[in-house]
């Protein structure tokens, strides 16, 4: 694996490419995330993985989650999906490891990343290089890419068709290419990857659609109902989101619509 020396965020993850010259990242400062009032500090993917790994969970038969061990950054997890013609990695986490390369291969490898917004994009350039695998990132979140490589396709609109009934959809709200992923065969009814476009509480009973979690800025109510609307537009009754604990099956879609009816 290259890249290793490169300097990485230990706040959110990014990996910088070496013509950066800045002192602070610039995902964590910008409004959506913050700065640590111990200030900005980084690390290098060759120091993570002295005392990091990644673990690997079985979700179902097609869906896997990944996560940095022990917990690094602001904790996120990429989602593995099997599928017929191509696995796609769902977001990315700041750590690639030899034991996740072999466990991806053994599965047929990676055909593509694709992510729900910028503060995934963590160390993807390594991955799409060891996988050879394309990135799918919105093109309203194309300022964000600090360091992508030549695998990053910017698509457009509202809607992107992949293989095997695979549909990215641009929902915007968190930032404005922020996404989801539609699996219509993963269950009955259907499933999306939402990464934090959404944010389950952990009541599990409600979905708060902000600009900024962390830092609590709304967004206003017209942008509440027009996200709202792109979801009635989608067929789903299974979320897969930002953290381990944020999975609900069976019953999404009517968390996902009591929770925009608390909106007047």
């Amino acid at each position: 694996m290259n890249d290793n020396h490169l300097k990485m965020c230990t706040e959110c993850g990014i990996q910088y490419p070496e013509s950066y010259q800045g002192n602070l990242c610039l995902i964590c400062n910008d409004e959506r995330q913050s700065v640590p009032q111990s200030g900005q500090s980084w690390t290098t993917h060759e120091k993570l993985l002295e005392k990091h790994s990644i673990k690997i969970k079985k979700l179902n038969n097609n869906l896997y989650e990944l996560v940095v061990n022990p917990r690094f950054s602001i904790g996120q997890r990429a989602l593995l999906v099997l599928s017929k013609n191509g696995n796609i990695l769902w977001d990315c986490i700041p750590l690639l490891d030899e034991s996740a390369i072999a466990f991806i291969n053994s599965k047929g490898g990676l055909k593509a990343i694709a992510f729900s917004h910028p503060h995934y994009y963590s160390n993807m350039k390594m991955w799409a290089d060891t996988f050879n695998s394309k990135i799918y990132i919105h093109e309203n979140d194309k300022e964000w890419v600090v360091n992508g490589g030549d695998f990053v396709e910017y698509w457009t609109g509202h809607q992107l068709n992949l293989w095997d009934q695979l549909k990215l959809h641009n929902i915007g709200g968190h930032f404005e290419g922020s996404s989801v992923i539609e699996i219509p065969w993963m269950s009955e009814n259907g499933t999306l990857l939402i990464g934090d476009t959404m944010y389950l509480s952990p009541s599990m009973n409600h979905f708060a659609t902000m600009r900024s979690y962390p830092n609590r800025i709304p967004l206003p109510l017209n942008e509440i109902k027009r996200i709202e609307k792109r979801f009635e537009e989608i067929n789903y009754d299974t979320i897969y989101g930002f953290y381990s604990y944020q999975n609900v099956e069976k019953n999404a879609r009517e968390i996902v619509e009591k929770s925009f009816s608390r909106y007047q």
